[in-house]
């Protein structure tokens, strides 16, 4: 607390507070009452003891306890009703000169909200109370809380806008109570009477919710307190701004019509004759604007129409000649398809005609055929047509068959042997330039620095002294190397040795299959003459037989068209494909190979 204070009594209660035990704190805070309305105060006075209230945290108990359970406090909402009065005294002329940042955008909001959730509850007491004891004090209880948050918002005009947008004061105008609904509207008739601006301060949506009520209870009640203090508040509201007026026409189409039907001669006729003038005057200001805005849609759309017509007649001959060839394209088509169904239906009976007249012949010649064959043969005879019957039909359905299966893999099997063609040919055009490929100049390898030199002869010593050499006479070193000369020799006789047994071997495979084929081809016994003797005696005759054949391969080979040489483009023309030659050459050995 502050060290000094200008007034004993608020000091004695300050004292009094700290020292009492919680649940008396809300009854001492009553005392405020006294000292605040004592009739030896000026106006300076009071203003000084306010401060002082403030400074010693009066004014915060007070909010604090109106936060709490109110029918746990003693004298339940009666204390609480004095109180809420007590604090919007409290805070009324009060210019605080310690943080007015803290006071002004917490404290006040905060103590406006509390007294609100005040009013709510109170409210709600009053609606659910049956004895007339009770709802005449809960109603009293409410008319001080709404008279301390109207007293405490004049003194801080900022504080319409927030007690304006605050839910909870939705919720406190939106009852069909008719007594808490009349205070509530003389709340927004004292809030709307110190701050006409509020309106357009606020949200949108707070500014329909207000309106959407008033005339709700304008169109659901026949009360006239409460017709008459709707009708006040809208007047209200149109007076401030044009704007809220055209609002209320724009939005609340039938109102004038409620106003004059419902509420002529209730009693305030002098402010329901006044607001029916400002709707009528907007309407007729909306209908001259609405007659200017339908005249000039009007010559739009003539303008609009007049431009479509004439574009719609400078496109007709070109329409009419569009719609002439889609007739003619229409009715020869038409004509096509009977065309066509005419034809089909002749097919169709011709194919019948043709049908029963192989039928017909068929069974002349099987009745022929019966007269001709002996009686015991008929069955026979039967069951060889039955044969070859199913023989006819077996056939031509094999055939039909593998023709369907060649066209369906006709188009795979081209592509398989284009991409082969392509992959022969890029796998030779690739061998190729690999052949011609130059090799790389030989680079002559950088020599070694001296401190290079150094570092490797290091590394040299090191492994020696690390894997010292075993030490060998030069008798026994001279015998090793006579070892190695004996088995070098042997081996490369052996190897030499083997090499005339595997040409020996493919001598004689050769002349076994030279053989072979010369008795395959050669005549019979009967046929033979000494110039197949011959063959058979001499070697050279079938050798210079095969190089004949092989001669005129290559020939044949050089003389093929472009087309069967389409994947060799890249192979030299000195080649000749091994495929080919080994085609003629199966058997043929000539110098060890086949």
């Amino acid at each position: 607390f502050p060290m000094a204070a200008t007034d004993p009594q608020v000091l004695a209660l300050a004292a009094q507070i700290t020292e009492s035990r919680e649940q008396d704190i809300p009854l001492l805070l009553l005392e405020l009452k006294g000292i605040l309305s004592s009739p030896s105060l000026g106006c300076e006075e009071s203003n000084n003891i306010k401060q002082d209230i403030y400074d010693y945290g009066l004014t915060q108990y007070c909010l604090l306890v109106l936060k709490r359970d109110h029918s746990q406090l003693r004298g339940a909402w009666a204390t609480a009703a004095q109180l809420a009065e007590i604090l919007s005294h409290c805070c009324v002329g009060l210019e605080v000169k310690e943080d007015p940042e803290e006071f002004y955008r917490k404290f006040l909001p905060s103590a406006i909200d509390s007294l609100l959730v005040l009013g709510k509850r109170l409210q709600a007491r009053f609606i659910r109370a049956i004895k007339d004891k009770e709802k005449q004090d809960f109603l009293h209880w409410f008319q001080v809380v709404t008279d301390a948050i109207c007293w405490l918002f004049s003194g801080h005009i900022q504080l319409a806008a927030c007690v304006l947008q605050n839910d909870r004061f939705l919720q406190l105008l939106i009852t069909d109570d008719v007594e808490t609904a009349i205070i509530m509207m003389s709340v927004l008739h004292n809030i709307l009477r110190i701050n006409s601006s509020v309106l357009l301060q606020v949200e949108e949506e707070t500014l329909h919710s207000v309106l959407d009520e008033l005339v709700y209870k304008l169109s659901s009640t026949t009360n006239p307190a409460v017709g008459s203090a709707a009708t006040k508040l809208l007047l209200l509201v149109a007076k401030f701004c044009k704007q809220l007026v055209q609002l209320l026409t724009a939005r609340y189409k039938g109102l004038k019509g409620l106003l004059s039907k419902q509420w002529t001669g209730k009693g305030f006729d002098r402010e329901l004759n006044q607001l029916l003038d400002l709707l009528y005057l907007e309407q007729s200001d909306g209908k001259g604007e609405m007659q200017k805005q339908h005249q000039a849609a009007c010559i739009i759309q003539a303008a609009w129409r007049g431009f479509q017509t004439r574009k719609r007649l400078k496109k007709l001959p070109q329409a009419v000649i569009t719609l002439q060839r889609s007739f003619r394209a229409k009715r020869e088509q038409e004509l096509q398809h009977l065309t066509k169904q005419k034809e089909d239906e002749a097919l169709k009976l011709q194919m019948q005609l043709q049908r029963q007249r192989a039928m017909r012949l068929f069974h002349e010649r099987q009745l022929a055929l019966l007269e001709v064959v002996h009686a015991s043969q008929v069955n026979k005879y039967i069951e060889e047509m039955e044969e070859k019957s199913a023989l006819t039909i077996q056939r031509f359905w094999r055939g039909y068959r593998a023709r369907k299966i060649f066209h369906q893999q006709k188009q795979s099997l081209k592509e398989y042997k284009a991409a082969v063609i392509i992959q022969r040919a890029a796998c030779k055009f690739l061998e190729k330039r690999r052949r011609r490929r130059p090799l790389s100049p030989w680079k002559e390898p950088k020599g070694l620095t001296d401190e290079q030199r150094l570092a490797l002869q290091q590394k040299v010593d090191d492994y020696i002294k690390l894997h010292p050499a075993s030490q060998m006479s030069e008798e026994t070193s001279k015998e090793l190397h006579m070892q190695a000369q004996a088995k070098l020799a042997q081996f490369l006789l052996r190897s030499r040795l083997d090499q005339r047994a595997a040409q020996r071997r493919e001598a004689l495979l050769a002349q076994v299959n030279t053989d072979v084929e010369l008795l395959m081809n050669a005549p019979g016994l009967a046929e033979t003459t000494e110039k197949d003797l011959g063959a058979f005696m001499s070697r050279s005759i079938p050798v210079a037989t095969k190089a004949r054949q092989t001669h005129n391969t290559m020939l044949k080979y050089t003389h093929w068209p472009w087309w069967k040489k389409l994947g060799d483009e890249f192979m030299e023309d000195d080649v000749i494909p091994d495929d080919t030659i080994n085609t003629e050459l199966e058997t043929l050995f000539i110098g060890g190979r086949k």
